[in-house]
């Protein structure tokens, strides 16, 4: 009988999604460790069938070119981020093999946080921690399992335990923990230690499959690279002087009398989403809103200027009066640190269809109530949109000719009623009056269960008519 080697089924026949013309080979230079790893791992989920339900999550570093290769489910993540994700997507989809792969710089940097957490609630996850040692993709830089000694871009008379203290051992921390399972320490220097690697990667594996037990695998491998090595010495470095700071073998394992936990998604009906959020049903006359029923909406809304003009409570009430209107709606705010006086904007979007996403990139109408505001997003909205500006505040018009233009004197018009701070509420009432979105008379019969300070109600009903008269005015 002849055994065919070939490549595993849970990668890809062909890379398509890594860049540039090769789509057969990898990015991983000779010697590294990814490479071993990736097969290690495809190998065990296509031996234990169940590679069309696992889902790969690698952050940033060389582990995110994870994504090109394996036949899986993929998600990228921000830094560090992986146990935190990985967490969400388990619990989401508790039938699934969740796998956390992520390095040093990451893991034991940036993510110290989520692993600490992830490992300690016991998540029924694998995670699969490569230590060569160094900021493997980003320049070399000092790693938090950097040795003492170690010269790295930024250690470059190596580090010392005075300055930055000594190497952290990542597996002996996890071990501590109550709820881990399984914690082994493992390395890829030669092939006696890759069939060591390799037990431990299908026990793991095994044990999320079979438990949905929590289990954490270190890997000690080479980056020739940024040690400057050839592959060879390289490897031989990991089993000579990585091994010393790191030593091998399991730190934990309970898995024997573990028993297994049964994971079940919470669904959730959609009639008690508001008793369980503990949110208020608020009735509105159906015959008051009956002509927007049947009208075709999909408004992408920009609203954008300084903090405290009340951007974003402008975004609010558009929200919140088309629910009552039964659109489909989201709000997305932005802002800087300094929220009063600083820049601010939010994405708002009303639509008789579902939403897909709350990011407003091109939008259909943009109110702008500065000149940085015009400036910074006037280009974005789409031929045929509409911009509506504060001339009381900015002093030039937009250059667009494809679009509508209307200038309205908000912030004039506020001061006359006695508060500037009405302004935005003026452009409230002009916008639902030009576009006809809404009705005007629920919109100021709600204004009061929307806006947090119930003295400023009345005067802000009477900025929306003002406003709402302003364009009245200007049709005519």
């Amino acid at each position: 009988m002849n055994t065919i080697l070939k490549k595993s089924t849970s990668f890809y026949d062909v890379y398509e999604r890594r860049p540039g013309a090769d789509k057969l080979t990898t990015t991983y230079c000779p010697g590294c460790g990814h490479g071993v790893l990736h097969k290690l791992i495809a190998e065990a989920l296509e031996d234990f069938g169940v590679r069309d339900k696992t889902i790969f999550i690698s952050p940033v570093g060389c582990s995110v070119f994870a994504y090109y290769y394996f036949h899986t489910g993929n998600v990228q993540v921000a830094h560090g981020r992986a146990p935190a994700v990985a967490t969400g997507l388990k619990r989401a989809h508790p039938e699934s093999v969740v796998i956390s792969y992520q390095g040093d710089g990451d893991l034991a940097a940036i993510g110290t946080a989520e692993i600490m957490h992830a490992a300690n609630r016991g998540e029924g996850i694998t995670v699969f921690f490569v230590n060569n040692a160094v900021y493997g993709m980003t320049g070399g830089q000092m790693a938090p399992t950097t040795l003492v000694g170690q010269k790295t871009m930024t250690t470059p008379r190596g580090r010392t335990f005075e300055n930055e203290g000594s190497p952290i051992r990542m597996s002996e921390i996890i071990a501590t923990l109550d709820a881990p399972v399984f914690v082994e320490r493992v390395m890829l220097s030669d092939t006696k230690s890759t069939m060591h690697a390799r037990q431990a990667v299908r026990k793991a594996l095994k044990l999320q499959i079979e438990k949905n037990a929590f289990s954490f695998i270190e890997v000690l491998s080479a980056c020739p690279s940024q040690l400057k090595m050839t592959p060879s010495r390289s490897k031989l470095w990991v089993k000579e002087v990585l091994e010393k700071q790191f030593p091998l073998g399991v730190k934990k394992d309970i898995s024997a009398e573990f028993e297994k936990r049964t994971f079940a998604r919470n669904v959730v009906k959609n009639e008690d989403i508001h008793d369980i959020l503990n949110i208020v049903t608020v009735d509105v006359d159906s015959e008051k809103i009956r002509q927007y029923q049947d009208k075709p909406i999909n408004e992408e809304i920009k609203v954008a200027g300084f903090g405290g003009q009340g951007v974003l409570s402008l975004g609010t009430v558009l929200s919140e009066m088309g629910m009552r209107h039964n659109y489909e709606v989201s709000w997305l705010p932005s802002y800087g640190p300094e929220m009063r006086g600083g820049t601010a904007n939010c994405s708002v979007k009303i639509s008789n269809k579902k939403i897909g996403s709350p990011l407003v990139a091109n939008p259909t109408i943009l109110i702008a109530m500065n000149r940085p505001s015009l400036d910074k997003f006037e280009n974005d909205v789409v031929s045929g949109g509409l911009i509506m500006y504060d001339n009381s505040l900015i002093d030039r018009e937009p250059v667009r000719d494809d679009v509508d233009v209307i200038p309205i004197p908000a912030t004039k018009i506020a001061d006359e009623l006695g508060n500037t701070k009405a302004a935005n509420m003026v452009i409230v009432g002009a916008l639902i009056a030009y576009k006809d979105l809404m009705s005007q008379q629920v919109i100021l019969e709600s204004l009061g269960d929307v806006l947090k300070r119930k003295n400023l109600v009345e005067m802000n009903r009477n900025a929306i008519l003002r406003g709402a008269e302003f364009i009245r005015n200007l049709k005519k």
